[in-house]
């Protein structure tokens, strides 16, 4: 009556073993390290950055406890705070600005577990310290720059189709174009259709003259709004990397905020000056005419950049135009092979001088090269096949669909595609983090203690039974937190404390309706197997309205929380299970294979 056969006595052993193992790397604490990551695109963190960091320290004679190798950095690990600051200065020294070192602080958890892919949770600001910024994105003025670039190619299309008209004028919403004659405005509409398909056009007539008002489609101003902020949000991870932030958060809340979370940074003003910070495009001719002098040395009237590969091109210093010239950069593919490219469009002087540069060098490549704090790197730089006029600009050849939608972005991200405030701003010293994680294991630990004794006392055995289930319990979740990589914040450990109370209440329930069965006269087996069945369906009802009440503040909710949500849903999940099924098992390994039972510690 009593029994599970032995695959769930197995399922819950699995379930426990591995429950332990990716809890355990949470025990060992952190050490101090640095973190070297490449700043340009055309370096990669590889075997040969981590031999060049391995040469620095040993001449330095630092003598660090890991060194590791990832995707995207090396990370050295240091026993102390002086040996990490020391191999800072010294490895930031060796490698140059074209990478970041960053302070960080790693797991000291055995190789075996980090094999695993068993990794301990990451901690929020509010535990390790940081800032935190919430910033909006200014959405109308990214509509009125759309339509006022908009009426100025409206100008220049008009123009070239020779198509006589009298003004543009650009309202708050719409763009008014006069003709004289209904047969030029006519034609105008026609062109403008195929021109512009994200404007939606009407004819109207005023003072004698026929007018042609445009206004951004529903959709169109959706994905101008979309693009902005996903421009934006490329710029600020571009620039955040200076910052020298190991584990940097940046993500979208909402239709039109972003929040910034720095860990471990406590110079407000710098970081948001980095935030705040601009960056330019040039468009140059490359010099073929001449070749790359020794140790690198530029001739006269060219200078030296490195392309998204690593290799050298040389570029006259003579600019055609600026990135304040483009007003837009799209993935798309090339109309001719069907090839990723990237669609760029440009404003009317830009158009023109684009045109004369083409017309001119057919035959010759031309770079664009991004300016970031005065340096520069060469995006790409195509042949001139033919004259490009029009505005419009294809960029392909040798990319993939993921590499075009990143040089588009990387195009627009040379400034903010539109201005941003900072609504909300914290600061939180590493002290105070510090406390608040020992406050919070304090809550936990002493909350858990009580509940014990508590527990011991009133239900005797079955008590006991039900602390081991709620351990479990509290094993099982926080494996779960550190398999998803959760970060940890203050309110989620409030949220562990709370399912801690919560998770013990479903025992009660079972013990105090085993104890009702024992009073009722039935026979000690017959009462434990009654009393299990019968809580389940209120133990189950119960915490499916916490979980809707969970998910609401998870779908609802931002930060901690959201937080606060996860740790609250995921301990429903995990205090179901040790609740019922691991307390169930360890009862019927306890009281279950004895043929006669006259009486049980229940209280």
């Amino acid at each position: 009556m009593n029994r599970y056969p032995l695959w769930k006595y197995l399922l819950i052993l699995i379930s426990i073993v591995i429950g332990l193992v990716y809890a355990l790397p949470n025990l060992y604490g952190e050490s101090p390290a640095v973190q070297v990551l490449p700043l340009r695109s055309h370096l990669k963190a590889d075997a040969g950055l981590l031999a060049r960091v391995q040469t620095a320290l040993q001449s330095a004679q630092l003598a660090p406890d890991a060194l590791t190798l990832d995707a995207a950095s090396v990370k050295a690990r240091f026993i102390d705070t002086d040996s990490q600051l020391k191999a800072k200065d010294v490895l930031q020294a060796a490698l140059g600005e074209d990478y970041v070192v960053a302070l960080n602080l790693l797991s000291r958890s055995p190789a075996w577990l980090t094999e695993m892919n068993a990794l301990p949770m990451y901690l929020g600001l509010d535990l390790r310290g940081g800032v935190h910024f919430l910033m909006q994105v200014d959405m109308k003025a990214a509509l009125d720059k759309a339509l006022e670039s908009n009426a100025s190619d409206i100008r220049s299309t008009l123009r070239e189709a020779k198509i006589a008209y009298s003004g543009v004028t650009r309202d708050s919403e719409t763009i008014t174009t006069r003709f004289r004659e209904a047969e030029a405005r006519s034609k105008g509409e026609s062109e403008l259709k195929q021109r512009f398909v994200g404007l939606e056009l009407q004819q109207r007539e005023a003072g004698g003259e026929y007018l042609l008002v445009a206004r951004l489609k529903l959709q169109e101003q959706l994905r101008i709004q979309d693009s902005a902020l996903q421009q934006n949000l490329v710029t600020l991870r571009n620039r955040v990397n200076e910052l020298g932030v190991a584990e940097p958060v940046i993500q979208q809340q909402g239709a039109d905020r972003v929040v910034v979370q720095l860990p471990g940074v406590q110079d407000t003003a710098r970081a948001k000056d980095i935030l705040g910070r601009t960056a330019t495009l040039e468009v140059r001719l490359v010099d073929d005419e001449h070749q790359i002098g020794a140790n690198g040395v530029a001739p006269f009237g060219a200078e030296v950049f490195r392309e998204r590969d690593g290799t050298q091109l040389l570029v006259r210093k003579s600019v055609i135009l600026t990135g304040e010239r483009i007003n837009d950069a799209q993935p798309g593919f090339d109309s001719r092979n069907n090839e990723p490219a990237v669609h760029i469009n440009l404003d009317p002087v830009g158009a023109r001088k684009f045109k004369e540069a083409t017309r001119e060098n057919v035959g010759r490549r031309m770079a664009i090269i991004l300016f970031e704090k005065g340096r520069g790197e060469v995006v790409t730089a195509p042949v001139i096949r033919e004259e490009i006029g029009g505005g419009r600009v294809q960029i392909s050849g040798q990319m993939d669909t993921n590499e075009a939608q990143n040089i588009a972005l990387l195009l627009r991200a040379g400034a903010l595609a539109a201005p941003m405030e900072i609504i909300e701003e914290r600061t939180i010293g590493p002290s105070l983090g510090a406390d608040n994680i020992q406050r919070g294991f304090n809550s936990t630990k002493i909350g858990f203690i009580l509940v014990a004794v508590f527990m011991i006392a009133y239900y005797l055995m079955f008590g006991v039974i039900s602390v081991l289930a709620l351990g479990a319990n509290l094993l099982l979740l926080i494996a779960l937190l550190s398999m998803m990589q959760a970060t940890l914040t203050l309110p989620g450990m409030a949220g562990i404390a709370l399912t801690l109370g919560m998770a013990i209440d479903a025992n009660v329930l079972i013990n105090e309706r085993i104890r009702e069965e024992l009073r009722a006269g039935l026979p000690p087996q017959m009462a434990i197997h009654t009393g299990y069945e019968n809580a389940f369906a209120t133990i189950l009802d119960s915490n499916i309205t916490t979980l809707i009440a969970g998910i609401a503040l998870f779908m609802f909710g931002s930060g901690p929380i959201k937080g606060f949500a996860v740790v609250l849903c995921l301990g429903i999940l995990t205090s179901m299970f040790s609740g019922v099924m691991v307390s169930r098992a360890m009862v019927n390994l306890f009281y279950g294979r004895r043929a006669r039972l006259h009486k049980v510690a229940i209280g």
